[in-house]
């Protein structure tokens, strides 16, 4: 099924001699890039060993599998069998001598299909990636509203609704993190779709960094959703032989309203994206020390609280922020993850037996990436952290953000929360992320590799978190703040 050009329209571009009906700016695509006459947004952008922008990805071939492509590197979604319908379209630039692979995985229970994408330099030159989204769809219309959920810290998820009728509306984080002022979940609707009538179609990144999502009306009266990483000051040198994998992102329609693809995309998390001990089970009613005590914790105040707790219904008490180092305020201590004998002289294990006697589980707090100046990990070591060398840096919460693209200061993470998590029988872990990056610059890379560090920060992260959930299956890990 194609739209049929008897010509390429006006001041349009035709793609060649041979093909001069049609115009990459007025079809609809799978995906796009720069140079041969779509000027809408590019789902790849890739700057060449000779400075040329200009891409030219044609259809090779495909393969069906039951299996998802692996990576080491980014979290997604998965089955209980291992078995998954899967689709790969590939794509060369033989100009180039590069390929694009496009993942699709179906999900037919959940009415949901994924899609990420994988650039392989097939070729003897290094080239720099700009740009990689993980998903475009192209409508024929332009009668869409576009959704996006955006706030400020203590105030996130404010729903906003956008008719796009023409030109570009971004829903974006360039915080370093997906943060709380914008989600990385869009929805497209029709103008007159209600939460139970009408067509709705829902996109969400899996991923924790910088994302994009934009919804663009080009002059023809075509629109173009993409959704992947923010391409803002992102870069990547892919060396020949290497390949880039884009994140995973979800896709669901319904024509039963947001209601329905709300549906569609909450049977899917429950089933393919929720792992491990916690899938199916209800959590536990907790409560936490902080708001009621603040840094101002000993193993009497907090016994207190419990007990009082434990009248009130709760399973599951929580030690908040102040139970390590020289921790009294905000400003020192983080990084420090050595409990404080005099505010809780049994250790971990004592203050965690106890409240446990009382019939309670008991939960730890900890801000693994984090770093006071002030701290014994910051003067041993003050090259780990995200910061400019030699220049002044932009404070957020008294607190700097370790290098998670180095991959010593991930052991080094790994290595302390094992400490902890293996101190005591500890049910819970409340992972605190403060703030977000300033003065964004890795110690650890090259200067012509700075683009990466943020991509780097968050598949350290991935790793950090996957190896500290497999060596504690048992334990139930809230994502706390951004």
């Amino acid at each position: 099924l194609r739209e049929k050009h008897p010509f390429a329209p006006g001041n349009g571009i035709w793609y060649d001699n041979e093909h001069k009906n049609l115009g990459l700016e007025d079809l609809c695509l799978e995906m796009s890039s720069h140079g041969k006459g779509d000027i809408r947004e590019p789902f790849i952008e890739v700057v060449h060993a000779d400075g040329s922008f200009t891409s030219d990805f044609l259809y090779d071939s495909f393969e069906i599998s039951d299996r998802k492509p692996e990576d080491a590197l980014l979290p997604g979604s998965y089955s209980e069998n291992g078995k998954v319908e899967h689709l790969t379209l590939k794509l060369k630039d033989q100009g180039y001598g590069l390929t694009l692979e496009l993942h699709y995985c179906v999900y037919p229970e959940c009415d949901v299909i994924t899609r990420s994408a994988r650039l392989i330099n097939d070729s003897m030159e290094t080239v720099e990636l700009k740009r990689l989204m993980s998903i475009q769809l192209d409508f024929t219309g332009a009668d869409l509203n576009f959704t996006s959920f955006n706030g400020s810290w203590a105030r996130e998820m404010k729903r906003t609704d956008v008719k796009v009728r023409a030109g570009k509306h971004v829903n974006a984080s360039f915080a370093g993190i997906s943060s709380s002022r914008a989600n990385p979940f869009v929805m497209l609707s029709r103008e007159h779709t209600t939460e139970d009538f009408g067509e709705c179609w829902g996109i969400n990144l899996i991923y924790s960094g910088n994302h994009y999502e934009a919804a663009e009306v080009s002059g023809f009266g075509k629109t173009r959703l993409v959704a992947g990483m923010n391409p803002q000051s992102f870069s990547w040198r892919l060396l020949p032989g290497e390949f880039f994998s884009a994140p995973e992102a979800v896709a669901a329609f319904s024509h039963q309203g947001f209601n329905g693809m709300s549906q569609c995309m909450h049977r899917f998390v429950r089933e393919h994206i929720v792992r491990g001990t916690w899938k199916r089970k209800a959590r536990p009613v907790l409560l936490n020390s902080w708001e009621a005590a603040y840094f101002n914790i000993n193993e009497r105040r907090l016994l207190n609280l419990a007990k009082a707790g434990k009248e009130a219904g709760i399973e599951l008490f929580v030690m908040d922020d102040g139970w390590f180092g020289e921790r009294t305020d905000d400003t020192s201590s983080l990084g420090d993850w050595q409990v404080n004998l005099k505010k809780l002289p049994g250790g971990l294990k004592g203050i965690c037996d106890k409240v446990k006697a009382l019939g309670l589980d008991f939960g730890i707090w900890v801000e693994p990436e984090m770093v006071n100046v002030k701290s014994r990990l910051y003067e041993a070591h003050p090259d780990w952290v995200a910061a400019l060398p030699g220049k002044g840096h932009s404070e957020g919460r008294n607190q700097r953000i370790l290098d998670l693209a180095n991959p010593e200061v991930q052991d080094f993470i790994i290595k302390e929360m094992k400490g902890v998590f293996s101190a005591a029988d500890i049910s819970y872990v409340k992972w605190d992320m403060n703030r977000i990056f300033s003065d964004v610059y890795s110690g650890y890379l090259e200067p012509e590799r700075q683009g990466e560090m943020l991509h780097r920060y968050v598949c350290g992260l991935y790793r950090c978190m996957r190896e500290l959930t497999e060596a504690f299956p048992h334990i139930l890990f809230e994502g706390c703040s951004s």
